[in-house]
């Protein structure tokens, strides 16, 4: 597997779906009445592959546009809790997509917005993308055609990295040397002009206009057709026919797989091949419309670890929790806390406190008091609650808890945790997550005392 984060560069908007029982027509128009029960935001677009790409676990960077209304402030706030976003210009209004649902049947579709990015990062923003890119282990274009992916053209040009480009029939001609073009049928007769003749030939000639390493054409629940450099062209089917379900999303979900796979080491045909089996049980399990990002107004979110976890299990959320020090909160205690959180619908932090801390880490420790640990940890937005414990080990929290997920960051196998077996009784699972390198809070002391 190559090292570095998953980074997504395209165009973001904001999923809404009304969802309601629609079981009588409007008197004075032949339309259906939907009374709406439930509104559900989340990000679409760039922002939904970055979302599904995090869910798997890995650490995600989001290069996109945002603005500064309504709409753009609710995504970002929904695509803080998951990923890091490096933001570029928009110019107008944030893009939203309103759906009308009932019974599982999306009735109609309004969609506002004309915003477009119309500049690349500049200053500290245009530091981080170009950072981003080259630390990258795989980059996913996801092209919604709002011109996120003209604006950072140049870097994209210079990858050494999988590229994976999601393309649209508005948007950009994908750079030479991607490891993988992902059109679907209109996206690929969009890039073939007047030489459409179906997937096949289809793939075969932009394999070569495109200078791709391999296309594959998508063919919705049918599959995709692959076609490799110097190879012959060949069909990838579904592990299963799926009909009838909301496909919203699908080819994002096609999109975040591929590139999760090639960054693993995966070869083009095995990288499509999973691609197309995530994209089939993505739909299976109800599609875009299935995932819920709860964001309840202020008022009614729970005060306390104890209290949302109890409101978690009530709406039958995943909860995940987390532990540590966090003395002198770095950029890698940051990146877990996103990953974490991404794994599921509330992260939980727990905390040693300060006595618990200096028995651990001896009696200059810690640099930064409980109480401050705290207040910062919960400013964090991927981060729903915190709380303390005064044992060396957060055992007992735990079993109060009952997390869904137990994450801890390091070289740990799951089994030689000591909270473990606390995380099993309590009917959990341990999940380790890779921490990054060159991040310590023992470093950081050490370069202060140098500093002196």
């Amino acid at each position: 597997m190559r090292a570095g984060p998953i980074v997504v560069v395209g165009d973001s908007l904001l999923d809404v779906d009304i969802e309601g029982d629609a079981d009588r027509l409007c008197p004075d128009a032949p339309v259906p009445v939907v009374s709406g029960r439930a509104e559900h935001r989340r990000p679409g677009g760039a922002g939904l592959a970055a979302l599904l790409a995090a869910r798997e676990g890995a650490e995600v960077v989001l290069i996109t546009a945002l603005g500064e209304d309504a709409p753009g402030r609710g995504l970002r706030a929904l695509l803080s809790g998951f990923c890091e976003v490096v933001r570029l210009p928009l110019r107008g209004t944030t893009s939203r997509k309103t759906r009308v649902r009932a019974r599982d049947q999306t009735l109609v579709r309004i969609d506002t917005g004309d915003g477009r990015a119309w500049r690349g990062p500049e200053g500290h923003e245009g530091d981080r993308a170009a950072r981003a890119l080259r630390g990258a282990g795989a980059v996913l274009v996801s092209d919604y055609g709002r011109g996120a992916s003209e604006t950072v053209r140049d870097l994209l040009n210079r990858l050494t990295v999988p590229l994976v480009w999601d393309p649209h029939p508005k948007g950009s001609i994908p750079v030479p040397g991607c490891a993988l073009v992902i059109p679907n049928q209109a996206e690929a007769a969009v890039l073939c002009a007047q030489r459409y003749t179906g997937p096949e030939p289809a793939a075969r000639l932009l394999v070569n206009e495109l200078h791709a390493e391999a296309v594959a054409v998508t063919l919705g629940e049918r599959g995709a057709v692959l076609c490799r450099r110097g190879g012959r062209t060949t069909r990838v089917p579904p592990p299963a026919l799926v009909f009838g379900r909301d496909t919203c999303g699908a080819g994002d979900r096609f999109a975040s797989s591929a590139a999760l796979a090639l960054r693993a080491g995966a070869p083009a045909g095995e990288a499509v091949a999973c691609a197309v089996a995530e994209a089939t049980r993505f739909v299976e399990a109800g599609g875009a419309a299935a995932i819920r990002l709860p964001d309840p107004a202020p008022a009614a979110r729970p005060r306390t670890a104890m209290e949302l976890a109890a409101h978690v299990r009530a709406t039958g959320g995943r909860l995940i929790a987390t532990g540590g020090c966090f003395d002198l909160l770095h950029a890698g205690h940051v990146r877990l806390l996103r990953q974490a959180r991404a794994l599921g619908d509330a992260l939980i932090v727990c905390v040693n406190s300060d006595e618990s801390v200096r028995r651990l880490k001896g009696p200059g420790r810690p640099v930064v008091t409980e109480h401050d640990r705290m207040e910062i940890l919960r400013a964090l937005g991927c981060v729903d609650a915190v709380a303390v414990f005064a044992e060396d080990t957060p055992s007992e929290l735990i079993e109060r808890l009952r997390p869904d997920v137990w994450v801890k960051g390091g070289d740990y196998t799951g089994f030689d945790l000591p909270e473990a077996d606390a995380v099993r009784r309590a009917g959990g699972e341990v999940v380790v997550l890779p921490t990054a390198s060159g991040h310590s809070t023992s470093g950081l002391i050490a370069a202060v005392q140098g500093v002196r």
